[in-house]
């Protein structure tokens, strides 16, 4: 089985890591500097799902589609963040020679509408979405720690083709380390991940603190519960469901599990604010405000966090500009 990762970020690595442990060939795609890094020292992994170390000479990473030979991928798994999508979409397109019959591209990214870009230039059977609830940090370009892990990753379609021909994937990435999983309800698993991310990532992020701290806090919970009923509600009224009846499903599981397991972890959007990268807050709350105005419903709590964080990001492009002008 060969593998493409389109992105090596923190999930892009965490997912070859565990394919590289499995025996998988995987091919890495990112920047130029990330590829040097990776040539020189391998690939490591570290955190709560043990120690692993590829040597450079058990993968190979380019910087460019255009580098790779004429051969076809098994997998192809898109790790870039959600706002590059139609990037990757059109550049994955751009090079189909790599892209057989019976390839899947399977989609790790947050947030809601990826599909939607990809399946404007591949076939909807060949793409797959992944919902993963496994936290990555990425410490340099060639090393990321697994901090945390509430579930096991899901992959399966949203236009109800047979996710039968992800079942070898997933269960490479289980051997690398990893549990994930084949499943034929991969909205509703998405839509779970939504109703998680919304009411957590853009309230991390503004406060600085990591879950477990919204959850002990009275203020920050009341919030989280109002964003979690505005997506319930903005989820529905577009055709969309859950394995949750009502918010109040969620929010008992939410309390109990889903944030206990991961309340240490710092979220991606507040990663990416300190590092000064934009976040994908446009595909979480940004997404469910626009479903909102599709569907005539106010949602000012997922509005005002959205747009304060969109405020953040807007701040910190500024200052960079201005530290590249001088």
């Amino acid at each position: 089985m060969v593998v493409m990762i389109y992105g090596a970020g923190s999930v892009g690595l965490g997912l070859a890591s565990c394919l590289l442990k499995a025996g998988a060939g995987a091919d890495l795609i990112d920047k130029d500097e990330t590829v040097l890094s990776l040539r020189e020292h391998g690939l490591n992994r570290t955190g709560i799902f043990g120690n692993f170390h590829a040597d450079p000479s058990e993968f190979r990473s380019y910087s460019s589609l255009s580098s790779l030979a004429n051969s076809q991928y098994d997998y192809i798994l898109v790790c870039t963040k959600s706002f590059d999508s139609q990037v990757a979409a059109g550049d994955l397109a751009d090079h189909k020679h790599l892209i057989g019959d019976d390839t899947k591209i399977v989609l790790c990214q947050n947030g809601w509408g990826n599909a939607e870009v990809f399946t404007r230039f591949l076939a909807p059977e060949q793409v797959y979405n992944a919902r993963i609830i496994t936290g990555f940090q990425k410490t340099n370009d060639y090393t990321v720690v697994v901090t945390v892990h509430a579930d096991a990753i899901r992959v399966g379609n949203l236009s109800g083709f047979s996710s039968s021909c992800v079942e070898r994937l997933c269960k490479s990435i289980t051997a690398g380390g990893i549990p994930c999983e084949v499943t034929d309800e991969i909205g509703k698993y998405i839509w779970a991940k939504m109703l998680y991310n919304c009411a957590l990532n853009p309230l991390g992020a503004l406060l600085d603190v990591p879950y477990g701290d919204l959850s002990e806090n009275e203020s920050t919970r009341q919030i989280m519960d109002h964003i979690v009923r505005e997506v319930f509600a903005v989820m529905t009224a577009a055709g969309y469901e859950t394995h949750f009846q009502t918010p109040e499903d969620f929010l008992d599981i939410f309390y109990e599990k889903l944030v206990p397991d991961t309340a240490d972890h710092r979220s991606s959007t507040l990663q990416d604010i300190k590092a000064g990268r934009r976040t994908e807050i446009d595909a979480l709350n940004g997404a469910v405000v626009e479903l909102a105005k599709k569907h005539g419903l106010n949602v000012p709590y997922n509005s005002v966090a959205f747009h304060l964080v969109k405020s953040i990001e807007a701040k910190r492009s500024s200052v960079r500009k201005d530290q590249r002008d001088l």
